[in-house]
C-alpha cells in the first residue's frame, strides 16, 4: 500500500498493521467556525468522517477501532450543542451504523450508557445485538466515557467482589483489573491518533494506552480521510516499540 508525501512514495507494510487503533476525533467545532457554520454542522461533518475512516480501516484489515465520540466532560458544553450531538447520535444509530453491519462490522459501545437518554440506550442495545454475530472489524464507540470514570467503575466492582469474599485483595492482578474495564477482552490499542493539532489524551483509555504510539496531526477531524489514516499507520510502522526494554 502506498501514498504520496512531498513527492515521495511511502509504503505501508500490510503484514504489520496495528490490530487496534484508537482515535480522538477533535476539531469539529473549529472546522465549522472556519466556514462560518454552526457547531452542529461540524459534528455532522465529523460523523461523515467517521464513516469514511471506518470503511477504509475495514478494507485495510484493521481489527479494532475505538473512537472518542462523547466524553463524561462533554456534558459541560451548552445544552444546545449537547442536544445536537445526541440527535446526531440517534440519526447515526438508525442509519449509518446500519451500513456498517452490511460490511460485516461489529459495533460495541463503551462508557456509562446509563447516563444517556433511554431511547438512545435502547438503540444501542439493538445495534449491538444485530452486530453480535459479525466477525469482521469491531468499532468501539466511546459514549459518556472517561478513563477515570471507567477505572472508578471497575474498582467499585472489584471492591464489591472483595467485600463479598469472592475475591482476595492478594489475587488482584493486572489481568483481573482489565477484566473489569469496559474494554475487557479487547487488545490494547497500538496506535492512538488525535486530530486538530492538540497533543493531550483528554482522559481517554488511560489504562489501555500505556504503550500505545501517539500520532498527532493538525488535520481537523471532518477533513481526516484515507491518506491521513495511511500516514498515521506509516508513522506507527516506523517507530521502535520496546515496551520498556532495549
Amino acid at each position: 500500500m502506498f501514498f504520496q508525501k512531498k513527492g515521495e512514495t511511502l509504503a505501508i507494510d500490510t503484514s504489520r498493521l496495528p490490530k487496534h487503533i484508537a482515535i480522538i476525533m477533535d476539531g469539529n467545532g473549529r472546522w465549522a467556525a472556519k466556514r462560518s457554520l454552526p457547531r452542529k454542522a461540524g459534528h455532522r461533518a465529523g460523523a461523515e468522517a467517521l464513516e469514511r475512516v471506518v470503511s477504509e480501516a475495514n478494507k485495510m484489515g484493521i481489527q479494532h477501532v475505538t473512537v472518542y465520540a462523547f466524553s463524561t466532560e462533554n456534558w459541560k458544553r451548552s445544552d444546545e450543542e449537547v442536544s445536537a450531538i445526541m440527535d446526531l447520535l440517534r440519526h447515526y444509530l438508525k442509519n449509518s451504523f446500519q451500513r456498517f453491519l452490511k460490511d460485516n462490522v461489529k459495533m460495541q459501545v463503551i462508557g456509562d450508557v446509563t447516563g444517556l437518554d433511554q431511547d438512545i440506550q435502547e438503540q444501542i442495545k439493538v445495534i449491538e445485538e444485530k452486530s453480535k454475530g459479525k466477525d469482521g472489524m469491531t468499532v468501539h464507540i466511546a459514549l459518556n466515557y472517561g478513563g477515570r470514570d471507567e477505572l472508578r467503575r471497575g474498582i467499585e466492582k472489584i471492591a464489591e467482589e472483595v467485600a463479598s469474599g469472592s475475591l482476595s485483595p492478594k489475587d488482584i492482578t493486572e489481568e483481573i483489573i482489565e477484566s473489569y474495564l469496559d474494554t475487557a477482552g479487547i487488545p490494547d490499542p497500538e496506535l492512538l491518533i488525535r486530530t486538530s493539532g492538540e497533543e493531550r489524551i483528554s482522559n481517554f483509555l488511560l489504562w489501555q494506552i500505556a504503550y500505545s504510539e501517539f500520532y498527532f496531526t493538525d488535520v481537523l477531524w471532518p477533513d481526516f480521510g484515507k491518506k491521513d489514516l495511511e500516514k498515521a499507520i506509516y508513522y506507527y510502522q516506523n517507530r521502535e516499540r520496546r515496551f520498556g526494554g532495549r
